[in-house]
This record gives C-alpha cells, structure tokens and sequence, in this order.
C-alpha cells in the first residue's frame, strides 16, 4: 500500500487527479443530504488572539487568505527561478510565452465583459477567466506521457507563469479594499526587514519566516489581499548562497508537495462546491456563467494563438524547437483551464451585493475548465506521435 502510494504522488499527473476527485466530492457534498454539514464546516469559526491582535475569520477564509497564501509563495518561488535561471531568463525564451499570456488574459477579459457590460456588479469578474491553472493545466499534459516534448512542457510551464504573475498584479490593483495606512506602514517595514536579509546574505529560512508572519498579518489586516504576502516572501529569499546551494529552490522543493497534494485539494473542496438545486437551464446560460465559460474555453486560446502569432510575425518571438502551430493550438486550449486561480480570484470578485453571482460564477469555470480540458487532451494527443510499443522498438533494432 505504501509503495502504491509513492509511485502515485511521483507521477506528474497525480496533482490533477487529486483535483478533480477534490472538485467531485464538493459538488456530491453540496448537492445532496450532506450539504448542510459541507457548509456547516465551511462556517466553522477560528479565532486566533494574542493581546490587541485578533484574527477571526470562517474556515473558508483561513484556506483561501492563510493556505492560499503558503501557494502563492510557491509560485513566487518559481517565478523568480525562472526568471533569474530557467525558462525566462532571456528576451528570446520570455518572448513567445510573454506574448501567449498577455493575449490570454486580454481576450478571455474582453468576452466576459461583452456578455456583462451592462451589470456594474457582475463586470466585477472579469478577471475571473484571465487566470490559468498550472497544476492542472500540466497535469492534464502529463496524462499524454513521453510523447509530449520537453519544448511544449516548458512552453506551457513558462505562460502559465507569467499568467499567474499577472493575476497577482490583478489582485493588488484591483481586488484590494479598505486600506489601513497602520497596517500598510508595519508590512513596509516588514518588506524592508526581509529586503534587508536579502542583502546580507543570509540563508537561514527561519528570519525569513518571522518577518514573513509578521508581513502575511499586516497585509492581511490591511485590506490588500493577503496571498500577496506570500509572493512578496518568495522574492525577497535569495536564489543562490555563497557556497551555490540555493535557499529558494530547497523551500519550493519543500512546498511543492504539501501544495500539490494538501493546499489545491482543500482549496479545491471548499470552493467548488457548487448546489445546483435552486439552479435552471437558464441560469446556466445567464451572462455570468457564460462569459466566464466561453471566456475559458474560447477567449484563452484565441488570445494565446493570436498574440503568438504576431509576436512571431513581428520577430519578436520565435516558436519552441520542433514545435508548429498545430502542437500550440491544442495547447492554447489546455490554457483554459482556469480553475484554481479561477475559483480564487471568483472569491474576491463576488462578495457583499455580489455574492450571489459566486455560485454562478463557480459553475462557469468548472464548464469551461472540464471543456478545455477534454478538447486540448483529445486534440493534443492526435497531433503528437504515437509512442513505440515494445514490439515495434525490438523490430526496429532488428532492422
């Protein structure tokens, strides 16, 4: 049994599919006798306090402010590394998926908001379909094995990257409310600190830490989202020491784990649950719902396809080695699935007059995820070779 374990959770699928039975037992919880006890447990309060501080939230907010917070560190983790050494460390690798993202986030926005230009509530989420899910996204690839070249892997890593980059900008300048300057001023201060560690070389994870505590605090009573903390963390921990270990991938290496077997399946149950049984048919096809899904499904690849094709035509940017338009399409497709950040960024955008819109909301991207999902698998799984059986591999050395 252990050993069945391991190989399941060193699999790159495994995230995905953890993902999805999360995404499954939400919905048969909250669609069924159990719903009560599902949103019941949601509610649950939890208050910390210590002195004048004191932090009481639903459960709910505790997984989408607190682990939310331990994920976005890890894409800042990430982000940094591939910036600083991996995939866009140069103009002529950033290029082409710089081009994908930023046609991926504008085009998905713009049909949303076609469907909802005249709602001041509901243009609220227009952000809502600019979000690609990384876990899932590759997740979904890695079900195709070996046949997917490493080119297209990092291709998709490296967009779905500077995507989520941009939803944090999205976060920050958009989905903040309510500044406190007392606890704007404390989580400067606490930037400094770590900016300062920064400098001084110092690798011990623990300061960072603290400083990191004290900042995800601040900037959580602050009114600007508290997962911000967490990038914000990730940047300031140094890459690389003095003696070339590095500080920054040993954590990523820590979190990767907990993120992709704990953090986005909780995330997951708590948000996805979605009750169907005050719906209609046409509350599925209300603008909402529709413009997130077709926002996912169609104003994704569209972007993606198109600003690729303008960087390239522009030399601007080139495509990866061996790779045509036929293999990015199907790929541009994948980057529909919008579902974690999604899901996150539906939490910020439907609250007070809003919030009825969130069910709606949540229901679009699980249409327009569970689409792009199926139609980019299939697609890509026609357009790439096949693999060699053994049988074909022995007669071939014969040969």
């Amino acid at each position: 049994m252990e050993r069945a374990i391991k190989s399941f959770m060193s699999q790159e699928s495994a995230g995905g599919i953890l993902l999805m039975i999360a995404v499954a037992l939400a919905m048969i919880m909250a669609n069924s006798p159990l719903a009560g006890v599902y949103q019941g447990f949601l509610d649950t309060e939890m208050q910390v306090r210590v002195g004048s501080l004191d932090i009481d939230k639903t459960l709910i907010h505790w997984i989408n402010d607190g682990l939310m917070a331990l994920f976005f560190m890890l894409i800042g983790l990430e982000v940094k590394r591939e910036l600083l050494e991996g995939a866009l460390s140069s103009a002529a690798q950033a290029s082409l998926p710089t081009f994908a993202a930023i046609g991926g986030m504008v085009f998905p926005a713009g049909i949303y908001l076609l469907f909802n230009y005249g709602d001041p509530i509901t243009q609220a989420g227009w952000a809502i379909p600019a979000a690609t899910d990384i876990a899932f996204a590759l997740g979904v690839m890695a079900l195709l094995g070996s046949r997917v070249p490493v080119s297209l892997k990092v291709f998709l890593l490296a967009l779905a990257i500077i995507d989520d980059l941009g939803v944090v900008v999205i976060i920050a300048m958009f989905y903040s409310t309510d500044l406190s300057m007392l606890s704007l001023i404390v989580a400067g201060m606490a930037i400094l600190g770590l900016i300062g560690l920064n400098l001084k070389g110092v690798t011990a994870l623990g300061p960072y830490g603290v400083l990191g505590m004290i900042l995800w605090i601040a900037v959580l009573k602050s009114g600007v989202h508290a997962t911000l903390a967490g990038v914000i963390i990730a940047f300031c921990i140094p890459l690389r020491a003095k003696d070339g270990s590095s500080p920054s991938e040993s954590l990523e290496h820590s979190l990767h784990p907990w993120s992709t077997f704990i953090i986005l399946p909780i995330f997951a149950f708590a948000n996805a649950g979605v009750d169907l049984s005050p719906m209609s048919f046409g509350d599925l096809l209300s603008p909402v719902p529709v413009g997130i899904a077709l926002g996912l499904l169609l104003g994704k690849p569209l972007g993606v396809l198109i600003f690729s094709y303008i960087g390239v035509k522009l030399k601007l940017a080139v495509l990866p080695d061996g790779m045509g338009w036929r293999h990015i399409a199907p790929v541009a497709v994948m980057c529909g699935i919008g579902f974690t950040m999604s899901m996150f960024i539906s939490s910020l955008a439907f609250t007070g007059d809003g919030k009825a819109y969130g069910d709606f909301a949540r229901l679009g991207i699980l249409v327009g995820s569970l689409a792009s999902a199926l139609i980019g698998y299939f697609w890509l799984s026609k357009v790439l070779p096949e693999v060699p059986t053994s049988k074909e591999k022995s007669k071939g050395e014969v040969a």
